[in-house]
């Protein structure tokens, strides 16, 4: 059985060692889309960079803990209302960089998203669901007893 393991092992790093070096895959290619929103340390600087100005929107709905145990795991689903939703933004205006997700959904999909997210401390988690050129916001706080961004 340590034989089979080795020898998957081996043969999955050789694939990827020679895509590498074929140049089809790049450390480009695994980044995150968003650009300069991921790196973003403010709130401002965040919503600049994602090129919007939301309104706030009862069709936004956001589905978290009011009180988190472990701010390193904080699961977050946001579901939107809101026809023709084509991206959804999950933010933390606590953490040392805001964006903490995003969504860029197909025509034609649920507009829902869910992950786990970490925060630093307690904070208002804020979703941004884009339709077309409009952007529309919700907002909700959750406290956290033990921060998950180091602290």
């Amino acid at each position: 059985m340590k034989r089979r393991t080795f020898l998957q092992g081996t043969l999955a790093a050789s694939a990827a060692g020679l895509a590498v070096s074929a140049g089809l895959l790049t450390p480009r290619m695994v980044m995150a889309e968003g650009g300069g929103a991921f790196d973003a340390k403010t709130m401002d600087d965040a919503l600049k960079a994602m090129a919007v100005t939301p309104t706030d929107s009862a069709d936004i709905k956001i589905k978290a803990p009011e009180i988190a145990e472990n701010g390193a795991v904080v699961p977050v689903t946001v579901t939107s209302g809101v026809a023709g939703t084509t991206e959804i933004s999950i933010l933390v205006d606590g953490n040392p960089t805001p964006l903490a997700a995003m969504f860029i959904l197909g025509e034609g999909t649920q507009p829902e998203a869910s992950t786990r997210i970490k925060m630093g401390k307690t904070a208002n988690v804020i979703a941004i669901a884009k339709a077309g050129d409009k952007a529309y916001t919700a907002k909700q706080e959750v406290k956290v007893t033990i921060g998950g961004c180091g602290g």
